[in-house]
């Protein structure tokens, strides 16, 4: 088959790769279907994330039919349609057993692409398929439900339930990128008084008003005095922080009121300030994490509802042996206006929702 292959730094090609097989009873082999490129697949190629080995296909999230399965596998069989989840979870660890698949500690976690061979393939091994892989309704596009993998899960876990989002609060989230995105979709359904984006790009901020955000403010302009001035001076009671670097954390937490939350989702490849000098004294909670996945079953009731606005974050589709170009696509988002590029050609019948009267 073919796979899209980290080689280092700077190096990748989608090139001829070994088949994969069932090792464990509990594995299952997955058809890909549809596949997109993650903003954390950059930090990767950029040599950010140093644990992915030369030589690792790359990928974490995807859809696709069950081809083969382990003995152990009770819940798929082949010919399932499924959602490839970001996460694997063994299921028998503490932190599995709390919930916290992203923290498992018996060969799970975030390992697709990281750790083991991922979905920018043709095949893909699923391990732990029992509870990494979720069954999909018919009434769900492929471009959708691909979607509710990882952004979706990571914004609404990591950003919005860690954040305690509540009606009426004032949100703010900074990074109009997918995650960013979802983080304003998702915090929507908590009913706040108003929610905020912070981006530098004009196109971005112009889909986070697409996306639910009531205002928005560009980086480079003094956002703290527009939150300052929306809230008589107290300040956002969540902010999201969804870019990853280090002038986006600090800017958090200069813009969060006293009492307020601070959400990380971004993933940091360098050390940021914490003010501490400032912080001590305002009672500020800041949470960092990785998606647990554990609201996907939920995010997927939802979607097949049309109640996330998931379609419009796809903004370029190709076949799967155009990678490198999506690649391109992706990574230039300032010039090409991409949001979530989706791959591979959906081989099934979407199935009608009809209402009953």
């Amino acid at each position: 088959m073919k796979g899209y292959v980290f080689h280092g730094p700077g190096q990748s090609a989608w090139e001829e790769v070994p088949d994969p097989a069932v090792k464990e009873p509990d594995d299952a082999i997955v058809r890909v279907e549809a596949v997109t490129i993650c903003g954390t697949d950059l930090h990767i190629l950029k040599g950010d994330v140093p644990e992915v080995r030369p030589g690792t296909v790359l990928g974490h999230e995807a859809v696709g039919e069950i081809v083969e399965t382990g003995g152990d596998v009770r819940t798929v069989r082949p010919g399932d349609r499924v959602l490839v989840s970001c996460v694997s979870a063994c299921g028998r660890c503490g932190y599995c057993r709390e919930g916290m698949y992203g923290q498992c500690r018996g060969g799970g976690g975030w390992i697709l692409g990281h750790h083991i061979h991922g979905t920018q393939a043709e095949y893909v091994r699923v391990p732990y398929a029992d509870l990494s892989v979720y069954p999909l309704p018919g009434t769900l596009a492929d471009e959708d439900a691909v979607l509710l993998a990882d952004i979706f899960p990571t914004a609404y876990e990591v950003g919005v339930l860690n954040g305690r989002v509540r009606p009426g609060d004032t949100v703010v989230v900074v990074g109009a990128g997918p995650v960013g995105l979802a983080a304003i979709a998702t915090a929507r359904l908590f009913a706040p008084e108003r929610v905020v984006a912070v981006d530098l790009a004009a196109a971005r901020l112009q889909a986070a008003k697409e996306f639910g955000a009531e205002a928005v403010a560009d980086a480079g302009e003094a956002p703290e005095q527009l939150i300052a001035d929306l809230t008589g001076g107290l300040g956002a009671d969540v902010a999201i922080e969804a870019v990853g670097v280090p002038e986006t954390f600090e800017l958090c937490t200069r813009m969060v009121r006293p009492g307020g939350h601070i959400a990380n989702v971004g993933v940091h490849a360098a050390p940021a300030t914490l003010h501490l000098e400032d912080l001590w004294i305002r009672n500020v909670t800041i949470t960092t994490g990785l998606v647990d996945t554990h609201s996907t079953p939920t995010l997927l009731r939802m979607a097949a509802a049309g109640r996330l606005p998931t379609r419009r974050m796809v903004t370029h589709t190709f076949p799967l042996d155009r990678m490198q170009e999506a690649y391109d696509v992706f990574g230039n988002a300032a010039e090409t206006g991409a949001l979530k590029v989706v791959l591979g050609v959906p081989q099934h019948e979407v199935v009608p929702v009809h209402p009953t009267v």
